[in-house]
């Protein structure tokens, strides 16, 4: 709770809007030139940089004492953190304004959680400085909501998202380090949520980090059969429990505010198993005892297999070793031409009309041919194995073969 004069009061907004606004200025700027000229993304980015380096410069703006166990963080450090805070924020906001009314509405419920925060610690230059922004919010949203007759564009989103960013930083709270990180995360939730999803998805698809997608969570919403206007709903009720549970862990006594924390965690883990991309059930997939065990029981074998093509110490040796790994990886036949020798094996029951063959060179003229039934399914470990046979007899022949042999084409 601060009590001010009218004199500090004065000092107090000259500070915070001297702050804000230049930053916020050139901030506007970059996104109108992407406008008009359609930036690339790493120009797009630098100009961001440069804005959010300055606020973080000048001072006013510090990253919370959570980052530095309950103490500030070194001047340098704390640029470092405040400037990743700024453009992650910012570009956040930008993310999401897919959808008619989404980035202005969620950039409200942010303010107003601002807003609150700052009438209830008697913070007046916090207010003064969210003010206007959640009135221009709240006029805009009346012509932006679905069906839109006016939008954003880049100038806007990228322009909200920083100042809820810097905004956020400055009501720092003082009663330990996890509160500190929680409030400015919290108010923010939805479009933080959405730019580390988008990160891990295009990561696990290897796709470039500034590469466009409809992976979104707005676009999963209308991928589910939400209307464009039910979806926003939906989305400005997540918004407002969010900016609610951070509003509600600075009015609480201490003790309850890890039931806050637990609560919005498991509402993250509740949206994440809602959205259910495909990329994340491959990961858990993956990463999976049950799937873990599998790969190494198929490396196991592989190595095994190796060891076993080490020693090889002729022919029928090479047709044995064939044979038996064919009927592991459950292949219907098995036909090998090698070294001027035919080798066939019928491993299981054939239905004709849906198997499949597939032949490999080995050798310098030989050949090695297995089918396989379609109504087997698939083995994850029969192309590694293959691949591990045919460079196995390819080097036995190399090393041990006499030259001048013919292919007998007859075979």
């Amino acid at each position: 709770m601060i009590d001010l004069h009218g004199e500090k009061i004065h000092i107090q907004h000259h500070s915070l809007l001297q702050v804000l606004l230049p930053p916020a200025a050139l901030i506007f700027l970059v996104g109108l030139l992407d406008d008009l000229f359609d930036l690339t993304p790493l120009v797009k980015l630098f100009g961001q940089v440069v804005g959010c380096v300055t606020a973080s410069v000048l001072g006013y703006i510090h990253a919370p004492e959570s980052f530095a166990f309950g103490t500030f963080p070194h001047p340098w450090l704390s640029i470092i953190i405040c400037t990743f805070w700024l453009v992650v924020c910012t570009n956040a906001i930008n993310l999401i304004d897919g959808m008619d009314g989404l980035a202005s509405g969620v950039g409200l419920m942010g303010a107003f959680a601002t807003l609150a925060v700052g009438l209830y610690q008697h913070n007046v230059g916090l207010v003064v400085a969210t003010m206007p922004l959640a009135g221009a919010l709240l006029a805009f949203l009346f012509y932006n909501f679905n069906p839109a007759s006016i939008f954003l564009g880049d100038c806007g989103s990228l322009t909200i998202g920083f100042m809820l960013g810097a905004i956020s930083l400055t009501w720092q709270h003082h009663d330990g380090p996890t509160l500190g990180m929680f409030a400015p995360i919290s108010i923010l939730a939805l479009p933080l949520l959405d730019v580390c999803i988008a990160v891990a998805r295009r990561y696990l698809r290897h796709k470039p980090l500034f590469s466009p997608d409809h992976g979104h969570i707005h676009h999963v919403m209308q991928d589910r059969g939400h209307h464009p206007r039910t979806a926003a709903l939906l989305l400005y009720a997540v918004c407002a429990v969010t900016s609610l549970l951070s509003f509600l862990a600075y009015v609480t006594p201490r003790g309850f505010r890890i039931v806050v924390i637990a609560t919005f965690a498991i509402l993250i883990f509740v949206a994440i198993r809602y959205l259910d991309y495909v990329e994340f059930r491959a990961a858990r997939e993956v990463l999976s005892s049950r799937h873990m065990r599998r790969q190494v029981d198929e490396e196991i074998y592989v190595r095994e297999l190796e060891i076993a093509l080490s020693n090889l110490k002729d022919i029928d040796d090479c047709w044995n070793l064939v044979k038996n790994s064919c009927q592991k990886l459950e292949f219907a036949t098995a036909e090998m031409y090698f070294r001027n020798h035919y080798f066939e094996a019928v491993l299981q029951e054939q239905v004709d009309e849906r198997d499949w063959w597939m032949t490999l060179p080995v050798g310098e003229c030989g050949y090695l041919r297995v089918s396989r039934s379609n109504l087997l399914g698939g083995n994850n470990i029969m192309m590694a194995a293959l691949d591990r046979l045919q460079r196995g007899l390819d080097k036995w022949d190399r090393t041990t073969a006499p030259s001048g042999r013919v292919f007998d084409t007859a075979a």
